[in-house]
């Protein structure tokens, strides 16, 4: 027979609670936080060109395909810029340019209101990525591969206007 005193009992409990413990919360000492990854939480991409932050960018496909709105937030942490956006078509260079001001946050596209880019046959359909190159001044440009969404759900009201495809 086996004694049970009150000191086995604490004992006993003690293993208990640090097993169960241990049991149910031991992957977390071995394993990463997920926190720390750094992720995109929407359709789009973004990127950096030196003080200007590039955020949820993404294009939204006319209802032919011959072009796109582009749609991306502008966080500039420094003086004003002239942003350059240039994509390939049939194997040119096209470009843009849009004034960023300084100290802002501006948006394109992002509602109806807002002013849109719209890019020109983009040779990309839907479910595809578009090359994009963004650049100002000295600072070294970025290039990311947009992706290119069709005009539906909350999308359905940004696509480029019927008069510029």
């Amino acid at each position: 027979m086996i004694a049970r005193t009150p000191f086995a009992r604490a004992a006993a409990s003690v293993i208990l609670a640090s097993a169960l413990v241990f049991g149910t919360t031991g992957c977390t000492f071995i394993t990463s936080q997920a926190t720390l990854n750094q992720y995109d939480p929407s359709d789009g991409i973004s990127g950096r060109v030196g003080d200007l932050q590039l955020r949820n960018v993404l294009a939204i496909e006319g209802e032919d395909g011959k072009a796109v709105s582009l749609l991306l937030t502008v966080v500039n942490s420094g003086g004003p810029h002239s942003l350059t956006i240039q994509y390939d078509v049939d194997g040119e260079k096209t470009t843009v340019t849009q004034v960023i001001d300084g100290n802002s946050t501006t948006s394109f596209g992002n509602t109806v209101d807002e002013e849109q880019i719209v890019l020109l046959n983009p040779g990309v359909p839907a479910g595809g990525l578009l090359p994009i190159y963004f650049q100002y001044g000295q600072a070294e440009g970025t290039q990311l591969l947009v992706p290119v969404l069709e005009a539906t759900g909350i999308y359905s009201e940004l696509a480029p206007p019927a008069i510029l495809r």
